[in-house]
């Protein structure tokens, strides 16, 4: 069986935990490194929670600390949706396995130099991380194999704005700068963990019901989110963008439909982190239109929809 290898970004807390876990389990995917950004949590404890993630599935990856703040605006984090150690309040022990000896920026870097288009990145909090390492190398728009960003609202509500999603609400500027570099991008909106997507409680008690240390870990972790699901943002049960990401990463038939679209996120007033989609392609230049016209030309492929039950059973592969 041919392997993918993969280089997961995250600002880990709960959600992203299980992410992770799932790209570890899976059959032919070699994750390669963690590298943390500060979002969810700040980095230090961001890196706790992921190397403890990776010592619950029996694995080594090494994981790089990364940005400590956004590129322009102060650092915001999510204690008040994951718990106040991200994790739920569960408080788990701290790891043995130490953070990587290198920044995590350097180590993207490096990475995709040495090996242009053989590497996946999937991204789980802000863009800081990538952007920074954008900065110093461009090329590495071009060498990334293909990039899911768990990221942005397509032509929906945000998260934590009326417009905005949390990932790309933190930091917008680093956002921008790697939606117009070039990568090939494919956009999981949170929308996509509401509805029938969410856990339900019969879901996740078979999730228990597996008897394995993943299992339990799945949805012990992601008991505040999933009080902050139910009684912040009225869900009937528990959401998981992260995890929905990750699914369709490992499984490219979760997303049922996709499409490519220019992509604009704002920068300013009561819009600012708002992936603002193009869906009809207004932004286009029709045929005699002005000289003048600003030509935008898609730049993002974007999930419109996903297989809820086949996230799900992705998922369930992983914990049993």
């Amino acid at each position: 069986m041919k392997k993918r290898h993969l280089i997961i970004d995250t600002d880990t807390a709960s959600d992203d935990a299980v992410a992770i876990l799932m790209a570890l389990m899976w059959e032919d995917v070699v994750v390669e490194a963690i590298t943390i950004v500060s979002g969810n949590m700040p980095v230090e404890q961001g890196s706790i929670n992921a190397r403890y993630t990776v010592e619950l599935c029996g694995k080594s990856t090494p994981i790089y600390d990364g940005c400590k703040r956004p590129l322009v605006k102060d650092p915001a984090h999510a204690h008040w949706f994951h718990g106040p150690d991200g994790m739920g309040g569960m408080h788990y022990p701290d790891p043995e396995l130490a953070a990587a000896n290198s920044d995590a920026v350097t180590e993207l870097v490096r990475r995709f130099r040495e090996k242009p288009k053989e590497l996946d990145l999937v991204t789980l909090g802000p863009l800081t991380n990538i952007a920074a390492a954008l900065r110093i190398e461009p090329r590495i728009a071009e060498w990334v194999n293909q990039c899911v960003v768990m990221g942005g609202a397509a032509c929906t509500v945000g998260n934590v704005t009326p417009a905005a999603e949390f990932n790309i609400w933190c930091d917008p500027e680093a956002a921008h700068a790697v939606f117009n570099s070039g990568m090939n991008i494919l956009m999981v909106g949170w929308e996509h963990c509401r509805g029938n997507a969410n856990l339900t409680t019969d879901e996740m008690a078979l999730c228990y019901s597996f008897k394995t240390a993943r299992g339990d870990f799945a949805i012990d972790c992601n008991k505040h989110a999933l009080d902050s699901s139910q009684n912040w943002l009225g869900d009937p049960g528990l959401g998981l963008p992260d995890p929905v990401a990750m699914a369709v990463y490992l499984d490219t038939a979760v997303c049922t439909k996709q499409a490519k679209h220019y992509v604009e996120v704002s920068l300013e007033g009561p819009s600012r982190g708002a992936t603002i989609v193009d869906q009809l392609g207004v932004g286009q230049v029709p045929p005699n239109i002005d000289p003048h016209w600003i030509d935008k030309q898609p730049n993002i492929n974007v999930c419109w929809e996903i297989d809820a039950q086949l996230w799900k059973e992705t998922l369930y592969k992983t914990l049993k």
